[in-house]
């Protein structure tokens, strides 16, 4: 079996997800990647096959989606590019949350499946924020046309919603806890965090970013640049986490049941839809990084309030009902 596995390049958190899943797709065939969109920081181990500019997201400095910035993203090349993608040699499309694969499979007329985080939300029972987003809505459930799906989420809404794809090194490792608070907040620029980290002397601060290359300190702050094995270490002997409102991240932490501080990028309603299904869990969330921000760290870091998720399925199980729900369906 040939299997064309489609990411979306907005960020790490889905290359992450097909690493995870890479050595259990092959015990199916022989599997050929599309990485779209130029967010994602991570070096990867898996053979990207096919790639394109897609369409990628921009952050302001302060948080929020540069509207401008993404518009920009959108041309004609994205319909050429989609019409080039050699998705006919395939017997199983895999998308996760890739817009020109979706397009090529519509214009193609080719079966696909979407899987992973975004695909929860073909689901109407999936917890949706209470924001007024009506773009960001449309976009999260319309972005990827598919003629089946399977939804990752942090708990199953519903009967094609599983457990979150939890890394192999995380399920197997040893936890610590050495003090330290690892941050990742993507949508913010060091120069608009450090005064807020810096304010909270007392504890130290390891912050992964892609604006530094080697290790740089900083007071209480070490800045990482990204990395996968760097920031799992960093997740896995941490006291607690502040991060951004995604899926991957968030799951991991509650796994692993660190203490999780999450702030949603703003006007991103996928997050904000994440962070309303944390809030529900018990998860401390803020809707931004402001001059309140010491007060609100000074309430959650003296809680006991960490969350953790169980896995009732693991990988190696998602990827049976992955393939057996896909070719039942052929």
């Amino acid at each position: 079996m040939k299997i064309f596995y489609a990411i979306q390049g907005t960020g790490n958190g889905h290359l992450s997800r097909a690493e995870q899943l890479y050595p259990y797709l092959q015990k199916y065939g022989e599997v050929d990647f599309f990485l779209s969109g130029s967010n994602a920081q991570l070096n990867t181990r898996i053979p990207i096959k096919y790639k394109s500019q897609g369409l990628s997201l921009h952050y302001k400095h302060t948080g929020g989606l540069d509207y401008t910035n993404i518009a920009k993203s959108i041309s004609f090349k994205l319909y050429k590019d989609a019409k080039a993608l050699p998705i006919d040699h395939y017997d199983l499309i895999i998308n996760d949350f890739e817009f020109i694969t979706s397009l090529a499979c519509g214009i193609k007329r080719k079966k696909s499946i979407q899987f992973g985080h975004q695909a929860s939300f073909q689901s109407k029972l999936t917890p949706r924020a209470k924001t007024i987003n009506p773009i960001g809505k449309l976009v999260l459930e319309n972005f990827v046309r598919s003629t089946s799906f399977l939804g990752l989420h942090f708990e199953s809404y519903d009967d094609q919603i599983y457990n979150p794809i939890i890394k192999d090194e995380i399920i197997s490792a040893n936890k610590v806890n050495d003090g330290h608070i690892t941050v990742y907040l993507p949508q913010y620029t060091i120069g608009f965090i450090t005064p807020f980290l810096h304010a909270q002397s007392q504890f130290h601060f390891e912050v992964f970013t892609k604006e530094v290359t080697q290790v740089t300190h900083s007071k209480n702050i070490t800045l990482f640049p990204i990395s996968g094995a760097a920031f799992t270490n960093s997740l896995i002997s941490c006291h607690a986490i502040i991060t951004a409102g995604g899926f991957e991240t968030p799951a991991e932490a509650m796994y692993l049941n660190k203490k999780l501080l999450s702030i949603p990028i703003l006007n991103h309603f996928e997050q904000e839809c994440n962070a309303a299904a944390m809030k529900k869990m018990g998860v401390t969330v803020l809707k931004k990084l402001d001059h309140h921000f010491g007060e609100h760290f000074k309430t959650w870091i003296n809680q006991d309030n960490s969350v953790t998720i169980s896995l009732t399925h693991s990988t190696k199980d998602i990827v049976e009902v992955l393939m057996n729900n896909t070719l039942a369906k052929a």
